[in-house]
């Protein structure tokens, strides 16, 4: 049986005041950032025509997780090239990539070792 949290992934979620929730999945190395949560839902603004893109999940993140956001994104406002941002199961390679209503945002920290 899947969890609320499994079953609500993915789908567009609005919190009642005209914006739609977007899941992010953390991974562990970042989750000292969110108090242990492995996923954070945010409500992002859904005015018309205002689209949002991973550059305002990453700010809205910050702003619940302070300091998060520069371990993903370095001082150039490149994604850093050891993280990793999925958004609707495909590779994000720039920040201001769209994020469609029913996508879920999944940030991975790349492992390096021999």
């Amino acid at each position: 049986m899947a969890s609320r949290a499994t079953e609500a992934a993915g789908k567009p979620r609005d919190d009642g005041g005209g914006r739609r929730t977007v899941s992010v999945l953390i991974p562990g190395i970042l989750r000292s950032y969110t108090g242990g949560a492995e996923r954070i839902d945010l409500p992002l603004p859904t005015e018309a025509g205002a689209a949002s893109t991973v550059a305002t999940v990453l700010a809205e993140l910050d702003a619940r997780c302070p300091g998060l956001r520069f371990r993903i994104v370095d001082e150039q406002g490149r994604i850093r090239a050891h993280v990793k941002i999925f958004c609707a199961g495909e590779l994000v390679r720039d920040l201001d990539a769209p994020v469609p209503p029913a996508a879920e945002v999944m940030l991975v920290g790349a492992l390096s070792g021999g």
